[in-house]
């Protein structure tokens, strides 16, 4: 499976994170036009610069210039992370990990967030943000836990359905309607959790750091 990491121009993440992702896999990074700035910061070489390049410093500009591919859509009808997803779904990717997704515009985190879903058949994304992992889901999962572990879920609507197995509060083929109902700070009461979801799409937010410690991330 080609896997990519994707560094949007939000909140830099913390460096060690980058060795992480390579060893599980992860070993293009792609920067999402000023997420090259982050790249810079931390002496990485991108292996593609790719967005308007309206964010991006001229110093950061022009050490890359010769060290990776540096690719410019002027366009302004998709923002610089869908034009890295579109591209690395073009050359068949098939799971992104973003960073720097959230920041201090709220927008562009709601933006990006809403990002996961419109690439849900194309290529699957996960975002990652300081000790939270964001990933969706649809149809039946069986998720590894850890017991005790903090677990959120989030739907959108009324038409998906959710039942839950392994889950203190269960989910008894009920919607979570965004703005409406919501099943934050769940908890697991084992080492599996298995989800039946029908009709939809679903965010599942867990804890990133607790995962890594206890090998679990390449099982999300």
């Amino acid at each position: 499976m080609k896997k990519c990491i994707i560094v949007a121009n939000g909140t830099p993440p913390v460096k060690g994170i980058f060795n992480f992702l390579k060893m599980q896999g992860y070993d293009t990074l792609f920067c999402a036009d000023g997420g090259a700035n982050s790249a810079f910061k931390y002496n990485l070489i991108p292996d593609f610069i790719i967005g308007d390049l309206d964010s991006i410093e001229e110093k950061v500009l022009s050490f890359y210039q010769n060290k990776c591919r540096i690719i410019q859509f002027k366009r302004q009808n998709d923002t610089d992370l869908e034009k890295c997803l579109k591209y690395a779904s073009l050359k068949k990717y098939e799971e992104a990990v973003v960073l720097g997704a959230t920041g201090d515009r709220l927008d562009h985190s709601f933006c990006n967030l809403g990002i996961v879903l419109k690439f849900y058949d194309k290529i699957r994304v996960k975002i990652i943000h300081q000790k939270s992992l964001l990933c969706a889901y649809s149809k039946n999962i069986e998720l590894l836990a850890v017991k005790g572990e903090t677990i959120s879920i989030y739907g959108f609507d009324q038409r998906t359905k959710i039942v839950s197995t392994g889950l203190k509060y269960s989910l008894k083929n009920i919607a979570l309607p965004f703005g409406q109902k919501e099943s934050t700070s769940n908890i697991a009461l084992g080492d599996k959790i298995k989800l039946q979801i029908r009709n939809g799409k679903i965010f599942v937010i867990r804890d990133f750091e607790l995962l890594v410690k206890h090998d679990l991330f390449q099982y999300t």
